[in-house]
């Protein structure tokens, strides 16, 4: 059996005007880092769901990206994260939402998954759960960077928020087309045909009232189901929530027959388009066929497969 991964950065309005060699060989570097980590476990036989986490961890750690050690800043000037799993065997989902000091909250939605009992926790709530499992933790200073902190600084007296950092604009509640949305992804499909999809954030730059994306929502911003797809999803969190848009993909497939890119094509291009959503998604089925699909300028994304095919890309 053949294995697949894919990956994804974020998505918005990246494009070679706001690149240059220097950030395109470091996002590269970033997205290889995580190709290598999830297909050092595919390629041994290792478990979809364990490459997922393996490769969201390495893109947490790296603090070019809005999740983990990477997170933006919120309205009261401290990192927020959520993050969720889904297993394609068994339907089994792990989340969690509006959590801080966890240095991988991708680690934290899967002991959620196994050992809660539950979907989502979230907040204190999902801290408290962390200290009992014995999660790695993380000081404010390991979170903090200096440009995600001026970004925030300069409008954390507004009642703008921001959807990524660096190079944005300010934004209010209706998003311009000048930004990028700072999510990370992976989905997989192992050698035994599982597959498996995660989800992590660090939300919008000052962000208020503890508000919530699509990312920690199962169906919304991840999904995985091995008789259709395994699907993450990187955008702005309101519209993919409203549209549903990872469990609509795997239901156009289940119910309408659809392919996989057919499936994506849809759900992105059209029913996302005509609620005013922008962002994209990565998926996989269980065959090993595979999609990158965004609406909007470029998304940082990578895949490789047993076949010996690799991708790192930025711009649509």
């Amino acid at each position: 059996m053949s294995f697949t991964l894919l990956i994804h950065g974020g998505a918005g309005n990246i494009t070679p005007a706001i690149m240059n060699a220097e950030q395109e060989k470091q996002y590269s570097k970033g997205l290889n880092e995580a190709l290598d980590s999830g297909c050092d476990i595919l390629s041994k036989g290792g478990a979809s769901l364990d490459a997922v986490v393996a490769a969201i961890k390495t893109l947490e750690n790296n603090p070019l990206f809005n999740a983990g050690r990477g997170a933006v800043f919120t309205k009261k000037g401290v990192n927020e994260m959520d993050a969720s799993l889904m297993d394609g065997s068994n339907l089994a989902a792990g989340a969690i939402a509006g959590v801080r000091n966890i240095k991988n909250p991708i680690v934290l939605a899967r002991e959620v998954m196994l050992h809660s009992g539950h979907v989502l926790l979230s907040g204190s709530g999902a801290g408290e759960f962390a200290l009992n499992q014995g999660i790695e933790m993380a000081p404010d200073e390991y979170f903090f960077n200096k440009s995600r902190y001026d970004q925030w600084v300069e409008i954390r007296d507004t009642d703008f928020y921001q959807l990524d950092h660096k190079d944005d604009h300010l934004k209010g509640p209706l998003p311009k087309t000048d930004y990028k949305f700072g999510t990370v992804g992976a989905v997989a499909c192992d050698v035994h045909g599982n597959l498996a999809a995660g989800t992590s954030t660090g939300g919008m730059t000052n962000k208020r009232f503890g508000r919530i994306g699509d990312s920690p929502i199962p169906g919304a911003g991840t999904y995985a189901n091995n008789n259709t797809c395994a699907i993450s999803c990187t955008g702005h969190g309101e519209h993919f929530i409203r549209a549903v848009v990872a469990h609509d993909v795997s239901c156009l497939m289940e119910y309408k027959g659809l392919s996989l890119q057919d499936a994506c094509a849809v759900v992105i291009k059209d029913k996302l388009v005509k609620l005013g959503g922008e962002g994209g998604l990565i998926a996989v089925d269980a065959k090993g066929n595979y999609d990158f699909c965004l609406n909007s300028a470029g998304m940082y994304r990578g895949m490789r497969n047993s076949e010996g095919k690799e991708l790192v890309a930025f711009y649509g």
